[in-house]
């Protein structure tokens, strides 16, 4: 029994140690975070969807949804006015930088990611 004792105590040493060294990574990081805040403003492009307004909270149109974009994204992208939706569609790959870019706009605006395969896109309801 107490070989398990001493092995139990061994491995909440070493997490208790994992913990610290941890503790002074997310702090390292939160430093390095804020120093390129500081070097560097904000990406244009994120955060900048227009606060919605009650015109926009009654329906939107394809030509209000381009407007949320930069014209470089806006050029990546193929819109569908459907019946209750504005569909967004890649044209051509994204990579991760403007995937985030648009999803973030697109969540700014109520919308949201559909995972399809082939098939995925991102959707705004026209009414709200």
């Amino acid at each position: 029994m107490s070989e398990r004792n001493s092995s139990i105590e061994e491995i909440t040493q070493k997490i208790d140690q994992l913990l610290v060294v941890l503790k002074d990574i997310s702090q390292d990081l939160a430093e390095i975070s804020e120093a390129l805040k500081a070097v560097r403003p904000p990406s244009p492009v994120l955060g900048t969807a227009p606060a919605p307004t009650t015109a926009w909270l009654e329906s939107s149109s394809i030509q209000e949804v381009r407007e949320l974009f930069s014209k470089e994204l806006e050029e990546m992208l193929f819109f569908e006015d459907t019946d209750e939706y504005i569909i967004i569609k890649p044209r051509r790959f994204l990579g991760s930088e403007n995937f985030a870019k648009i999803a973030s706009i697109v969540r700014g605006a109520g919308g949201e990611y559909v995972s399809a395969g082939r098939d995925s896109h991102f959707k705004i309801s026209k009414v709200r």
